[in-house]
């Protein structure tokens, strides 16, 4: 009689990086269960693993808030075994276990082999370039380094995640031709700090030769970049962004904050005069680039004169896309034990919805300026009756959508998920933007 492999689901909370971690695990466990698709419903598990984030605040009240519901399925027989993973049990390694005792293993961020083992694998190295995609079958994240080596004053990530460790470039290369024979045909290169990758390998900033190197994989259609740290900026990136057609001219690059006074109790390493010839430089060098970024307000140091110079500073530069939060003290990083919050909650809310609202008019007029455009895009899904899609300037889970009506098209809708078609923008709004499809 042939035994059932075991039921195996994984809840991946947090950034793009964790769902790359999760990627990682799965494809080390595949044969030895069978793996639902995370948030499809079940009336029994034998494990969930629950891979979480600990960064800030709410990440962390949302990891715990998962964490106790899985322990009352267990109570109520629905799940066998609860094992938790990732940047919150590698944070509190002692406090967990004491906090959820109910929990059947924890383990943390930075070494996958021990939750393998525990759910009964065997770690093989050959497979260290293989995942188990949990996104669409077209696209993919590639995390090409781990850890970071900056010290922002604010930021737990280094003593969460590490010292910064880039993944050798024909790993990654190699990785990217597996991607592609599964159907990937965008890359959304992703790392604590894109910009600091070979440094420690190859003891230059590399990613302008990755990038080249990992446009030459048949299959590989689009790549665009996320997390590019300002300072010390490798401006070779820009000229392979003008002229490589396969690296959108798209580029999430976080900047935090404009003031010299909140930059310099950042540890950001910039001045808001350095910032600003960034962006003219890359807006002259990549005519068209779509830049995002996020802010932070109610940081130490941040008065209303800092606060009105932030936001005369998005008035001017524009940005397409634009994410903001509250600053969150956190335990352990320099500004928590060095710098006093002085802005009340309250004050945080109110400059995180002017500063929004600011945007939202220039996201808007953007959005608007595109009517009348026809696009290339990338069909994501097709649902109630709408083709979801993408051009080169959206990214997937973070920016908006371009939704358009195949009530024209004679092919069954579906059969164009993954795959690139024109659109014409005819409406739009500050999110998304509202197309029809040109004749295929």
């Amino acid at each position: 009689m042939v035994e059932t492999p075991k039921t195996l689901q994984i809840q991946t909370l947090g950034c793009s990086k964790n769902k790359v971690d999760t990627e990682h695990v799965l494809v080390q466990l595949e044969g030895l269960y069978t793996i639902l698709p995370e948030g499809e419903p079940f009336d029994f598990l034998d494990v969930l693993l629950i891979n979480t984030c600990g960064f800030i605040g709410d990440a962390k009240e949302e990891s715990v808030g998962a964490i106790l519901e899985a322990v009352s399925y267990k109570a109520e027989g629905r799940i066998g075994k609860v094992y938790v993973m990732g940047c919150l049990s590698e944070r509190y390694p002692a406090e967990m276990p004491e906090l959820i005792p109910e929990v059947d293993g924890w383990f943390g961020a930075r070494d996958f082999r021990p939750v393998v083992e525990a759910l009964g694998g065997v770690w093989d190295d050959r497979k260290n370039t293989s995942r188990v995609l949990t996104t669409p079958s077209h696209y993919a994240f590639l995390k090409i380094s781990e850890g970071c080596d900056r010290r922002c004053s604010y930021c737990a990530i280094p003593f969460i995640r590490g010292a910064h460790r880039s993944i050798p470039m024909e790993d990654l290369v190699e990785e990217a031709r597996l991607l592609a024979s599964k159907g990937v045909k965008e890359l959304i290169i992703i790392a604590q700090d894109t910009t600091f990758y070979g440094l420690d390998l190859y003891h230059k900033r590399a990613l302008a030769e990755l990038l080249g190197r990992l446009s030459e994989v048949d299959g590989i259609e689009w790549m665009r970049i996320h997390y590019s740290y300002p300072a010390d900026f490798p401006e070779d990136v820009l000229d392979v962004m003008a002229n490589n057609p396969k690296v959108c001219a798209y580029m999430d690059i976080p900047l935090q904050h404009i003031s010299d006074k909140v930059l310099d109790n950042m540890h950001r390493h910039v001045t808001g005069e350095w910032t600003r010839a960034l962006i003219s430089r890359m807006r002259e060098r990549v005519p068209g680039v779509v830049l995002r970024t996020t802010m932070i307000v109610g940081h130490p140091g941040e008065g209303k004169k800092e606060f009105a110079e932030l936001l005369d500073f998005v008035r001017e530069a524009r940005f397409e896309r634009l994410g903001a939060f509250t600053y969150s003290e956190e335990e352990g990083t320099w500004g928590a034990q060095n710098l006093k919050d002085t802005v009340s909650g309250k004050e945080k809310r109110r400059r995180l919805d002017q500063l929004m609202e600011v945007q939202s008019s220039i996201s808007l007029e953007y959005n608007q300026s595109r009517i009348g455009t026809v696009e290339r895009v990338i069909v994501d899904s097709f649902d109630d009756g709408v083709l979801v899609c993408r051009s080169r300037y959206e990214s997937p889970e973070v920016d908006g959508e371009i939704l358009a009506s195949p009530s024209n098209l004679d092919v069954d809708p579906y059969s164009l998920v993954g795959e690139f078609i024109d659109v014409r923008i005819i409406g739009a709004n500050e999110y998304d933007l509202i197309a029809e499809v040109v004749e295929i």
